[in-house]
């Protein structure tokens, strides 16, 4: 569960992650050391990423820390989340517990929580999302507008 806030004034997108529950068990232990990775996508690249705390130890984590993007008002509309809910794991790789994308090109329910949150701006709208088990995918870049997401600096 996370919540979506906009703010097209200050161009400031808030995604603050709530909780999870009912995790897969990543560890030997029959739990998980979850964290969240947020990306900001724009035409399937990433653009920027940002991570949650280390929940040791459970398979129903409770975060309730905000991640903050700067994005313009004009490029809001090509940008995209893809939120990964990760296993930490001292020794080897990290893996990925599932995914959800929100955005305009994310499937019905991350496209409904992203209209919504454009259609209540300033406001912060909550949801759950189910998470699927990820799989990469490379799409080539149809030279967008995505290149300038914060603003220039002034002279």
């Amino acid at each position: 569960m996370f919540s979506l806030c906009y703010l097209p004034t200050a161009g400031r997108l808030t995604i603050t992650m709530i909780q999870a529950r009912n995790l897969k068990a990543m560890d030997i232990t029959g739990a998980s050391d979850p964290y969240v990775k947020v990306s900001l996508m724009c035409e399937g690249r990433r653009l920027k990423k940002r991570k949650t705390s280390t929940k040791r130890n459970t398979l129903n984590p409770v975060y309730n820390e905000a991640i903050v993007f700067d994005v313009l008002p004009e490029n809001i509309e090509q940008i995209s989340l893809l939120i990964a809910v990760m296993d930490y794991d001292r020794v080897g790789h990290n893996e990925v517990i599932g995914v959800c994308r929100v955005g305009n090109d994310a499937d019905s329910l991350g496209r409904e929580h992203w209209s919504e949150m454009l259609s209540y701006p300033r406001k912060p709208v909550a949801h759950w999302h189910p998470l699927v088990e990820y799989q990469e995918t490379t799409s080539s870049s149809q030279g967008g507008s995505c290149n300038s997401l914060k603003a220039p600096p002034s002279p």
